[in-house]
């Protein structure tokens, strides 16, 4: 089970979504496991991924303890993909998120001749990963997919809430918390970008997307 399966939206809003994540097993393949995630994670920075993660460390984009909540906008709202490749120090999870299927296909390119030995995962529209596998040269090994949402389900925030929301799953990220940011955006109090980046911040694995955030901000901004 993975905790990107759950991410909301038709088909055709997601195809800008796309999550390639590794791990090792314990007691299996986690001798230089770090190393190993270290190294994937410095072939996708090759191909600029709009987010990285450490399960435990955290993404690109993180909070500080040292600052305010009067800061929050005004700080430095740069990504440190470095960060994430520094605090592999143990076997764990890490994740990279593009926005581009050429990107994850050239990326899944330099995984297989790089032959890591560890457990690759590709999250986004099952048709999407298999073809890009396919692509490059890659033999699916399972496939997992998500049921979607059941029941009643009227007490459930728009979709635009949702689309935002289920981006991190672990559900850091409040139906509340997205709701206000869609607010801030229709305001103008704050741009699509702005809004994203600080949403970024609270994913603790780092596989919020910032590009599809973007959008669907702008979405709502709009009116879509």
């Amino acid at each position: 089970m993975t905790n990107t399966l759950h991410r909301f939206g038709a088909p055709e809003t997601q195809r800008d979504d796309y999550i390639v994540f590794a791990m090792s097993s314990k007691g299996i393949n986690d001798e230089g496991a770090a190393e190993k995630l270290q190294t994937f994670l410095r072939l996708a920075m090759k191909y600029a991924p709009v987010n990285m993660g450490h399960a435990t460390k955290g993404g690109m984009y993180r909070p500080s303890s040292n600052l305010t909540p009067l800061a929050h906008w005004s700080r430095p709202t740069g990504a440190e993909p470095e960060a994430v490749v520094r605090g592999i120090e143990e076997p764990s999870t890490v994740a990279a998120v593009f926005d581009d299927v050429g990107k994850v296909e050239a990326f899944l390119k330099d995984l297989k001749a790089a032959d890591l030995g560890i457990s690759v995962n590709i999250s986004s529209l099952a048709e999407e990963a298999n073809a890009c596998c396919k692509r490059a040269g890659i033999a699916r090994h399972s496939i997992e997919y998500s049921l979607g949402f059941h029941g009643d389900l009227n007490q459930l925030p728009d979709r635009h809430v949702l689309e935002l929301s289920t981006m991190c799953g672990h559900g850091m990220i409040s139906h509340n918390f997205a709701r206000k940011m869609i607010d801030m955006v229709r305001e103008n109090r704050r741009t699509p970008t702005q809004a994203a980046t600080a949403m970024a911040r609270f994913c603790a694995c780092g596989i919020f997307n910032l590009t599809r955030a973007v959008r669907v901000l702008e979405q709502a901004r709009k009116g879509e």
